[in-house]
């Protein structure tokens, strides 16, 4: 019973953080120019990314006759918060919008790897789990990439 609340919790705690990365990615869109629409489709797609992400993570959750977490983590709504003050003052410059969706990609990958070190984690949860992180490196690395080439 206590490996299985552990479980639970990993999965909800990844569910949240999935979450915040579509809620960081809607709020990303909203702050680029209207002649970014590569970088708004890339959005997209990451938005994408991650509901799979969920659904996949709650579909786990539900198997254990779990209530799936459908709020955002605090430390998230903190750094969207912020994002708003920063906009203020930025004008919502696309380097600072990759930077800050870079920061977001780490916090996820971050998430994802201190999952992977439970070691109550059932191995078929840690394969699907290591496989979405393999996935969010790319991610990641692409936004860095991206960032690295905006002035």
């Amino acid at each position: 019973m206590e490996n299985t609340q552990a479980t639970v919790e990993i999965l909800n705690d990844l569910i949240q953080i999935n979450n915040d990365r579509i809620e960081g990615y809607q709020r990303a869109s909203k702050d680029l120019k209207d002649g970014d629409t590569e970088l708004k489709s890339l959005f997209t797609r990451f938005i994408g990314q991650s509901q799979g992400y969920r659904l996949a993570l709650g579909t786990e959750v539900s198997a254990f006759g779990k209530d799936i977490e459908t709020s955002t983590t605090t430390s998230g709504k903190i750094h969207r918060a912020w994002l708003d003050v920063k906009a203020a003052f930025t004008g919502h410059d696309t380097h600072n919008v990759l930077e800050e969706c870079e920061f977001g990609e780490d916090a996820i990958l971050k998430a994802y790897r201190t999952a992977l070190e439970d070691e109550n984690l059932p191995a078929y949860l840690r394969e699907t789990i290591s496989q979405q992180e393999s996935e969010l490196l790319d991610a990641h690395d692409e936004i860095k990439a991206l960032r690295d080439t905006v002035h």
